[in-house]
């Protein structure tokens, strides 16, 4: 994208998906109640999503999005560690957040989005699968399969057009893969945290700001309100009104 090779930026399409708790025995945790966890997949997953987009595509101006709670009641805690579920008499508390969040949205630079977050997708463990189609191009990223980034660009010849999927593990495309292994040699989850330890460490060495910083997540909780104030209001909300 910094090279030119996606060209304007049109669309932004993301979603994050799992599937932990479809099953109605599934407890109410913590992460199911509002007054702990303050929202869904919305805050706990979307907002991956925003920074994200944020990151690669601009800032977010306005938003309209629509919830659901499928599974209104669950079991407790306690009553699952007693060995009850739902299905067999288990006293039963309210789910106070989403199951699923969906919104669109309006970028500064013209872009339109579209984010889904949900913990009822079957099959999905922790897909977290974005696309930006541009002039010139698009990307696409799915962070299970980290490792991958698929490209197109509309600049190559007609007979040889088409998305292809490049492995990112030699130095040149990737800027801490000569910390690691060969080419080749993947790298997992474990190791993005190394990464923040090592930008977070030499950030301090050089009196530097590290980025992400506390103002991008200011920014991507207000997108986050937005989306919440536009579902209540079922209308339009700018990010800036937050």
């Amino acid at each position: 994208m910094d090279e030119g090779r996606i060209g304007k930026v049109y669309h932004w399409r993301a979603v994050y998906l799992q599937d932990w708790i479809i099953d109605p025995d599934f407890p109410l945790v913590w992460r199911l109640r509002k007054d702990k966890a303050g929202s869904g997949p919305h805050g706990d997953l979307n907002a991956h999503i925003i920074d994200l987009a944020r990151y690669l595509v601009g800032e977010i101006t306005e938003v309209v999005g629509m919830c659901e709670t499928f599974i209104k009641e669950r079991p407790l805690v306690e009553e699952v560690e007693a060995g009850l579920g739902a299905r067999a008499g288990a006293r039963k508390g309210e789910v106070t957040v989403e199951d699923a969040m969906l919104f669109l949205a309006r970028f500064e630079n013209g872009a339109l989005g579209s984010f889904e977050a949900t913990r009822f997708a079957g099959g999905r463990k922790n897909y977290n699968r974005f696309e930006i189609n541009g002039s010139k191009g698009s990307i696409v990223f799915n962070l299970e399969r980290l490792n991958e980034l698929e490209f197109y660009s509309r600049e190559d010849e007609a007979q040889v057009q088409g998305f292809r999927t490049i492995l990112v593990t030699d130095g040149q495309n990737h800027p801490y893969m000569s910390a690691w292994w060969p080419a080749g040699h993947i790298i997992g989850w474990e190791h993005t945290f190394v990464h923040e330890v090592y930008d977070l460490m030499n950030a301090i060495a050089r009196d530097e700001m590290p980025q992400p910083d506390f103002a991008d997540g200011v920014r991507t909780q207000e997108v986050l309100e937005a989306v919440m104030r536009s579902v209540e209001e079922r209308s339009w909300v700018r990010t800036d009104e937050v």
